[in-house]
């Protein structure tokens, strides 16, 4: 089938999105609010009856002094990406932002491409003969991911060129999910392991206690996040980006964003970032204070989560990126074994997708984001 495309109203976008079980929250028209660095639309995808089939956020991304702009749908679009006929779907976009002047299109989906548990992981870690997590053989396999990079492929899209490179926007494709399907509370203990369980006991008895914030304690929120970034070595977002994002997710959803904060004897010991559309919650940000860290604020913040993801009815709660790697040597398994401890899954996705228009611009572009950091 051919598909029309043409631009839709915000409105419309967000009840299309409303309409569908879970959508990333980097697909609703709320974001572009949040990235008002960059031009915006939102694209509607039509069929011959004219009814609305998919849907998908552009970010519009020039080069200084240039009007051409890299085209960017993170986690987008919102299309039947099990089609035998995804040409059908991308083709039209295509035309559309060629028109628009892109000189390159990005695009992201999030079809499971493979999944590892939680027990797969660990043994992987425990095998020195192991490096990358993407030699691990998965515990399932997508179909639909795979006729999907075979058409893509076909098609002239290619995956950017390294894990983290490239223009400094792109989406992890390699993130860590707890299912949460049929699941009740004590379930989710069980299936953590033995130190995340001790973990969060020892933060109740040690009297932290988890409560949801607002705007007006995000300044507290940053105050650790800030400490957080010196000690874990990253450059923070300056302070104006908190704000702005819980104004611009709230005015779509009042329920969209949530800010979580764990206090120990009045002391602020951890503060995270909660988003849900639909039936899909993530872990957005995180940040724990240096002090007290024996009272596990952190497990305790996620924990709370976790169990509130459960009772607004979702499906997966989203612990967002992981790098690819099961090596005991690296510097970021840390980070895989913290959240493997939940007892979900790492799930590789079929990924983020280049189409490049112009290839000398899209070069360019590529090296001015690198030098932005």
């Amino acid at each position: 089938m051919a598909f029309r495309i043409r631009t839709i109203t915000a409105s419309d976008h967000a009840a299309f999105n409303a309409a569908r079980p879970a959508v990333s929250f980097l697909q609703t028209p709320a974001w572009a609010s949040v990235k008002s660095e960059w031009g915006s639309e939102s694209l509607g995808w039509f069929d011959d009856h004219d009814r609305l089939v998919g849907a998908g956020l552009v970010l519009y991304r020039r080069l200084p002094g240039l009007k051409a702009s890299l085209a960017y749908l993170p986690e987008g679009p919102v299309i039947d990406w099990a089609s035998d006929d995804l040409a059908g779907w991308l083709r039209p976009l295509v035309d559309h932002l060629k028109r628009s002047g892109a000189f390159a299109i990005r695009i992201g989906s999030t079809a499971v491409a493979r999944t590892w548990s939680a027990a797969t992981i660990k043994a992987a870690i425990a095998d020195p003969g192991m490096i990358r997590l993407g030699d691990v053989p998965p515990d399932t396999v997508g179909d639909a991911a795979a006729r999907a990079r075979v058409q893509l492929r076909h098609l002239g899209w290619r995956p950017p060129k390294a894990e983290g490179a490239g223009f400094s926007a792109g989406q992890p494709r390699w993130v860590f999910q707890v299912p949460l399907a049929g699941k009740d509370e004590d379930q989710l203990l069980k299936g953590m392991n033995q130190l995340w369980r001790r973990n969060i006991k020892k933060a109740g008895k040690a009297g932290v206690i988890v409560t949801q914030g607002g705007v007006e304690d995000l300044p507290d929120f940053y105050r650790v996040y800030v400490e957080t970034a010196k000690r874990d070595h990253f450059v923070p977002r300056p302070f104006g980006y908190f704000p702005a994002m819980f104004e611009a997710l709230l005015a779509e959803d009042k329920d969209r964003i949530r800010l979580y904060l764990a206090h120990h004897e009045g002391d602020l010991v951890a503060s995270t970032i909660w988003i849900r559309v639909g039936e899909h919650a993530w872990y957005s940000y995180g940040a724990s204070a240096t002090a007290k860290r024996e009272v596990r604020g952190s497990n305790a913040v996620q924990w709370k989560m976790i169990t509130d993801a459960l009772a607004a009815g979702c499906t997966v709660y989203n612990l967002r990126g992981i790098t690819d790697t099961v090596d005991e040597n690296a510097p970021h398994l840390g980070l895989i074994q913290f959240k493997v401890g939940t007892g979900g899954e790492a799930v590789e996705y079929l990924g983020e997708w280049d189409l490049p228009l112009n290839r000398l611009l899209y070069k360019a572009f590529d090296v001015y984001m690198s030098r932005r950091g």
